[in-house]
C-alpha cells in the first residue's frame, strides 16, 4: 500500500462510516485503487457499480475538502464511470 492510498483509506473511512450502499473505486493515476462498499474502505482493483479515476493532486484535494468532487468532474479532473447516480451520493459524501 503507497502512502497515499493508505492515507486515502484512512480519510475515507472516517467520511464513509458505513453508510454507502453500492461499490465504488477511486483510481488514483500512479498509486493505486481505493474500494469503497457496505463493508468499508480498503485498497482493491475490483468490479464496481462506479469508477471514479483522478491524478493524486487532485485526489488530495478533494479529500480534504480544497476541491469540490463535482467541480472536480466538471473541469475534467475528474473521470467517471458507470453509475451516476451512485458518483453523486459519493460527492455528497465526501464534501
Amino acid at each position: 500500500m503507497s502512502e497515499m492510498t493508505d492515507a486515502a483509506v484512512k480519510a475515507l473511512s472516517e467520511k464513509a462510516s458505513g453508510e454507502f450502499d453500492g461499490r465504488a473505486k477511486f483510481v488514483i493515476e500512479g498509486e493505486g485503487s481505493i474500494m469503497i462498499d457496505s463493508e468499508g474502505v480498503r485498497e482493491a482493483d475490483e468490479e464496481a457499480d462506479v469508477t471514479l479515476t483522478a491524478d493524486a493532486d487532485t485526489f488530495q484535494s478533494i479529500l480534504s475538502g480544497d476541491l469540490d468532487p463535482t467541480s472536480a468532474f466538471m473541469t475534467g479532473k475528474l473521470s467517471v464511470d458507470g453509475d451516476m447516480g451512485m458518483a453523486m451520493q459519493l460527492g455528497s459524501l465526501l464534501s
